[in-house]
This record gives structure tokens, C-alpha cells and sequence, in this order.
């Protein structure tokens, strides 16, 4: 599944490029997760204002309202003046005088949703509970701690479900657990200060080193242009179950923890 890295890297590839388009038409393929919302003539005619990032949300603006845009469990985005011809996985395609912007989805988890404003009904329900940005300064790490300590679930999980930070999603969860030197086991409310602050840290620097990176490309993920990612190259535990830890040189560990693999090292994380 794309996660936050691989989204935002989606959105560098094109937001300045489409930023200023005028909306010349919109083909829809076969259902996606949640239906459009709209009919598609009433984007024509709108203006591409900005395209924004909220979790593993992508906003595009319009003059009349938005577009909420997720990207499911195997969908990326192309972007060009001249795409080939739409294959049977293309299922959204938005026309605009910069180019056209196509949603290729083979499993169609993805969706793309009209809303009137980002206040909507529509897009609160997708969005009004997301937790903080990780790479904005809102991201505080004493604020971080302090909601820690109100969760007596183990800690992976915490950060997987997006209410207190949003965006770690499993990889980049079991990167900066393993950073940070925290067993995925412990209860988030046991996490002191001092290591909630390395965890916050650590976050902030797998997140910011996935984008650098390009995202992680594991089965089927490119950006805008068509290009793989490269950080799962660098992973030090994540899809590593039996090879040496890259510090210690333990085997790295594997478990399920609702129902997503965790990678880990006995040595190198504290319970």
C-alpha cells in the first residue's frame, strides 16, 4: 500500500505542473472504493488552485471546491501532456490544459471523491480525524508524548492507526521503532519521555528519508513520471525476517500484529 512517503513523493511529481490548469473533461473507468460524488461536467470548466497532502490524502483544489484523492492498496498516478492509451486498471482520468492526471488501479481500493470544501461533510468524513502532520512543525514531541500516555495499546499499533501522528504506516512504523531502539510490543503508555522524544525524532527522520529516497516501491508503486522508489533497498529490519540485523548482526524477527507483519531485533530494540 503507498503510504505517506509514497504519496507525497506522487505529489512533488506534478502539483507545480498541474498548479493554474483549467479542467477540460473527466473519464471515469470501472467503480472505484467510494463513488465520485459528482458528475464529472461539473469539474470542467474549474481551475487546478494547488495540490496539498493530508495524511495519505492528496487534495487537489479547484475553484469550486476539491478533489480527495487515495491511492488504496495498489493505485499510482501518471501525469503528462501525452499518456498512452488507458489500459483496463486506468479507472479516473482528469483532463486539464497542463495535461492529463490518471489513476491506475488494479484493485480499485483507490478512490478519487468530489467535495464542496474541505469543511464538507464528505471530506471530514475521510479526513476530520487524521492525526498531526509528521514532517510539519505541528508535530510536537512533548504533545507526542502526551498523548502516548492516554493509549494502553502496544505501540505499533498506535502509530498505524493515524489518530495521534498520521501517516507511519507499516514500513516506515517497523524503520522508526527499530531507529529508536523501541520494541513494536511495548504499551504506548509505558514510553517515557526520553524515548517517546527518540521515537518523535526518529519518525520524522525515516519519513523525510523515504521522500529523499523516492518512496518504496515493493510491488507496484512509481510517482507521476513512472519511477520506482528505492528506500526498501535501505530498510534496516522491514521485509528482513532472517538476515543479520545491519547493527548487530541478530536475525531479524518477524510477528503479526493486526494482521500486517512487524520486522524487529531482539538486541537492538528494548522491551
Amino acid at each position: 500500500m503507498p503510504e505517506l512517503p509514497e504519496v507525497e513523493v506522487t505529489r512533488l511529481g506534478f502539483a507545480d505542473r498541474i498548479a493554474g490548469a483549467e479542467i477540460t473533461g473527466l473519464t471515469l473507468g470501472k467503480p472505484l472504493r467510494w463513488p465520485l460524488g459528482c458528475e464529472p461536467s461539473l469539474l470542467v470548466g474549474q481551475k487546478v488552485l494547488q495540490v496539498r497532502r493530508r495524511g495519505k490524502y492528496l487534495l487537489l483544489d479547484t475553484s469550486e471546491g476539491l478533489l480527495l484523492i487515495h491511492l488504496g492498496m495498489s493505485g499510482s498516478l501518471g501525469f503528462g501532456k501525452v499518456l498512452q492509451a488507458a489500459g483496463k486498471h486506468d479507472h479516473f482520468e482528469l483532463q486539464t490544459t497542463a495535461g492529463s492526471l490518471r489513476l491506475h488501479d488494479p484493485r480499485r481500493f483507490g478512490a478519487v471523491v468530489y467535495a464542496a470544501s474541505e469543511t464538507d461533510a464528505v471530506a471530514q468524513k475521510l479526513i476530520g480525524r487524521l492525526g498531526v502532520e509528521p514532517l510539519s512543525d505541528a508535530f510536537d514531541a512533548r504533545a507526542f508524548h502526551q498523548a502516548l500516555q492516554l493509549r494502553q495499546t502496544v505501540i505499533k499499533q498506535v502509530l498505524l492507526a493515524g489518530e495521534v501522528v498520521v501517516g507511519v504506516g507499516n514500513i516506515y512504523a517497523s524503520e522508526a521503532l527499530f531507529m529508536a531502539g523501541i520494541r513494536p510490543t511495548v504499551r504506548a503508555a509505558r514510553l517515557s519521555k526520553p524515548r517517546a522524544a527518540r521515537l518523535h525524532a526518529a519518525i520524522r527522520e525515516v519519513l523525510a528519508q523515504a521522500v529523499a529516497k523516492g518512496g518504496s516501491t515493493l510491488k507496484d508503486f512509481s510517482n507521476a513520471q513512472g519511477e520506482s522508489g528505492y528506500f526498501q533497498l535501505e530498510a534496516m529490519v522491514y521485509d528482513r525476517a532472517g538476515l543479520p540485523c545491519r547493527v548487530c548482526g541478530a536475525p531479524v524477527k518477524t510477528m503479526r500484529q493486526g494482521q500486517r507483519s512487524t520486522f524487529f531485533c531482539v538486541n537492538c530494540q528494548k522491551p
